[in-house]
């Protein structure tokens, strides 16, 4: 790559942080968005939940092999590629006339997605060669998430109460398409220098595997848990998980490592990063429909009551950062998981009169926890891995992240659906209560995997790993 000016260098880093910022609204917005989508379709909870998890689902499909195309065909033609078909995507989105349309644009949109930011975060990489700077620019990056978290909900309540929900989509048009005009003219491309082969069997497997195991989950209350399509559904997903893993083991350049689940820092990252997004997702998901359809407030009042969330989760991830950096993962991993489980509890107390003051506890209480939880995700994947590898380990830490992102909103959508008695106005209360508790446990989880992989027995795992390369 060219040696950049310090402006261009910024510049470069403004482009690819455009590309976070609107996937990382766009998750927060489609799910404020929630209630409207099905006023206006007459959706079922299940088609509401495939709203978020076709986009989900397919991210985390997609995640690593992305990262690899573009190492090998072009970083800026990956990325402009993402740009593109997110934007189409989104613009879809806003013209689907049915929720199958919806969701079927969502998976286009999630194609796109999938090149924006592990290949943003490759050309950052590139393109900050100073150690000092590139920290720097990392720090900015993760900013940028916590950002695109808290204006979420107040942008998308604005623009569902005024335009209407199709505009949540529409809004990334414009900034696609400046991005796409913006990266053509201001990123350099650049390519790696050896890059890792294509792993197409791997590939499918992954697909099979998430995509078994998510329909099963959704769909296993209306087609019957015993029904052949369900239990074909779980077969797919076991029988690809067992040849994922035989497979890969025998492959050179595996797209998925099965010897770095020996370390146990890292097994428990993954871990740690699927119980923490399941708590995230879920808890989106479900707060959407009890603030619009269970207390009937409007999409803003509801996005301005869940800034306060999102408002700690931008003050205490820096916070959570430098913890990592000076006392290592245990401490923040600990705080994670017991805010989570404390306000999974606080949450599941929640009625139709409950007051402000308490919503606010229990959101506040969430925001922390789940503040604290990324830097120890991303410093644990890592920090146990030889430095050759690292970048993939990265990648299977964020793909981590989406999985649980799925699976929150499959879990949870499904046991609210089968507790559910009545409309979703009166009946959400009752049927959301173990919902709540069910994020509780996410967060026990979280505690207890911390504290076991932080442990002096997990260390000695990771050095074995380190020392046989």
């Amino acid at each position: 790559m060219e040696d950049l000016s310090r402006g261009r260098r910024l510049l470069v880093l403004a482009i690819c942080c455009s590309s976070l910022f609107i996937v990382g609204l766009d998750s927060t917005i489609v799910n404020l968005a929630l209630p409207a989508i099905r006023s206006e379709f007459g959706a079922s909870v299940s088609k509401l939940q495939w709203t978020i998890d076709a986009y989900t689902l397919v991210l985390a499909s997609l995640l690593m092999v992305s990262g690899s195309t573009a190492d090998r065909v072009g970083r800026r033609r990956t990325f402009q590629a993402g740009l593109v078909l997110f934007g189409v995507g989104s613009l879809l989105c806003g013209f689907a006339s049915s929720i199958d349309l919806l969701i079927a644009f969502r998976v286009l949109q999630a194609v796109g997605g999938s090149m924006l930011n592990p290949v943003a975060m490759s050309i950052i990489t590139n393109t900050f060669t100073n150690p000092r700077e590139r920290a720097q620019a990392i720090g900015v990056w993760g900013g940028v998430v916590g950002l695109s978290m808290a204006v979420g909900p107040v942008v998308g309540g604005a623009l569902v109460d005024a335009a209407g929900w199709r505009f949540i989509f529409w809004i990334n048009v414009p900034v696609t398409v400046a991005a796409v005009l913006m990266t053509a003219l201001f990123v350099p491309e650049s390519r790696a220098a050896v890059p890792r082969r294509m792993d197409p069997v791997g590939q499918v497997l992954v697909v099979l595997l998430l995509g078994g195991l998510t329909y099963g989950i959704i769909e296993g209350r209306t087609a019957g848990w015993g029904s052949p399509l369900i239990i074909g559904c779980f077969a797919v997903c076991v029988a690809a998980a067992v040849t994922l893993v035989y497979y890969e083991r025998r492959r050179e350049e595996p797209l998925l490592e099965p010897r770095f689940f020996r370390s146990a820092p890292f097994s428990g990252a993954t871990l740690i990063a699927v119980c923490g997004f399941s708590a995230l997702s879920g808890f989106l998901f479900l707060n959407s429909l009890y603030l619009q359809s269970a207390r009937g407030f409007t999409a803003l009042h509801a996005g301005l009551l869940t800034l306060p969330m999102a408002a700690m989760t931008v003050v205490f991830a820096p916070i959570s950062g430098w913890l990592v950096g000076h006392r290592g993962p245990r401490v923040p991993l600990v705080v994670a998981g017991t805010m989570l489980t404390a306000s999974g509890l606080i949450l599941s107390r929640l009625g139709t009169s409950t007051s402000t003051a308490q919503l606010l506890i229990g959101y506040l209480v969430f925001g922390l926890g789940f503040g604290m939880l990324n830097a120890p995700i991303t410093n644990a994947a890592v920090s146990g891995m030889p430095r050759s590898q690292a970048g993939v380990a990265a990648a299977i830490a964020s793909t981590s992240r989406q999985v649980g992102a799925s699976l929150g909103v499959a879990i949870a959508g499904t046991v609210l659906t089968a507790r559910l008695v009545g409309p979703l106005e009166t009946g959400f209360v009752d049927a959301a209560r173990l919902c709540w508790y069910i994020i509780a446990g996410c967060g026990a989880l979280v505690l207890i995997l911390g504290l076991i992989t932080t442990s002096a027995w997990a260390r000695r795992t990771a050095d074995a790993l380190v020392k046989t390369g």
